[in-house]
């Protein structure tokens, strides 16, 4: 049986924040007299997570997830309730703790970009006190899984977004981690560039048994690799439980984007519940309820199309009709 690497039971964070009345009145009243209201960011949260696992954390904007991640990893400390991570209170910042989980953002880079990869590397090799023996068999097991052998010396700042998050990754794995936090690797990054990130995230997953906690807006990324999904909201907890039941129950439209090279291509459909949401020059995008998803695939193909792409509905969407659904926690 795989011991359990995270444990939360009834976590709470909440913030004092201040309010200010308006105008200069406000900012001299502010000084002697302050009005301040309590903000909950987590509610009573039980979460427990085993070795190996790699769990989707999702949830619309200020749901909660960064605050949790943030708390996970001892960068703030909870309000109230039990947080126990590898046996470690995350917040007390023991060398020993730092030294076995990482965090890798896609809007923030942990990079030198005035240095080349091999210097960024060896930098991060004296900080996690890495043995030259394990430094060089890590980073050559990754510079040759993530196909960078042409890229190591060069300068950070001449890469493109997709050869930076692969590098923010090697630089992230390079001490073998217990634990890795992701929060949004593949932003900004074109189809091919985010299909590759999946591949090499799957594979250190199944190889190394490294436990990974992925926040992401994209359905696909939760969809390809997380067997088990985490649904925030409001600071609470409202799904956890398999990813695939959290789509057979909850998706229930898709949407389907054809481009054409022949301008305004006049369509007609039988399919039933097919909408058609944007209409321009060479682009039609319709939605369609998932069982009839198939059928308008089917009837696209006949006309001269350029390019089909299925997407699932957005994530917002999916917790939105969690939540009207009420609760739906799993153990």
């Amino acid at each position: 049986m795989k011991r359990t690497v995270i444990e939360t039971n009834h976590l709470v964070k909440t913030y004092r924040r201040y309010k200010k009345k308006e105008g200069i009145r406000g900012s001299l009243t502010g000084l002697w007299k302050r009005e301040y209201e309590e903000k909950t960011a987590i509610s009573q949260i039980d979460l427990s997570i085993s070795e190996g696992e790699f769990i989707g954390l999702i949830g619309p904007n200020g749901a909660g997830k960064t605050t949790l991640i943030k708390m996970l990893t001892g960068i703030i400390a909870p309000t109230q309730g039990h947080l126990d991570v590898l046996g470690y209170y995350p917040n007390d910042l023991k060398n020993e703790f730092k030294k076995q989980y990482a965090v890798v953002m896609g809007q923030k880079s942990q990079l030198f970009f005035e240095l080349t990869l091999n210097d960024t590397l060896r930098l991060f090799k004296e900080i996690y006190e890495i043995s030259e023996e394990d430094f060089q068999k890590n980073k050559n097991y990754f510079v040759k899984l993530f196909g960078v052998e042409d890229l190591m010396d060069v300068q950070v700042r001449t890469l493109s977004l997709g050869e930076r998050m692969k590098m923010e990754l090697i630089a992230a794995l390079l001490h073998n981690p217990k634990i890795l936090f992701l929060d949004e690797p593949t932003i900004g990054l074109d189809a091919v560039a985010s299909k590759q990130i999946r591949k090499f995230l799957k594979e250190i997953n199944q190889k190394n048994g490294t436990t990974i906690i992925l926040t992401s807006h994209y359905m696909e990324d939760i969809k390809a690799l997380c067997k088990r999904t985490v649904v925030v909201n409001h600071g609470s907890k409202i799904y956890d439980g398999e990813t695939q039941e959290l789509f057979n129950r909850y998706q229930k439209n898709k949407k389907i984007i054809v481009t054409f090279d022949e301008q305004d291509m006049d369509i007609t459909l039988k399919t039933p519940n097919a909408v058609l949401l944007e209409n321009t020059l060479h682009k039609k995008i319709y939605k369609v309820s998932k069982r009839s998803a198939k059928d308008l695939l089917a009837e696209l193909m006949e006309y001269d199309t350029k390019d089909i792409a299925v997407e699932e509905e957005e994530i917002g969407v999916i917790v939105e009709r969690i939540y009207q659904e009420g609760s739906a926690c799993h153990a």
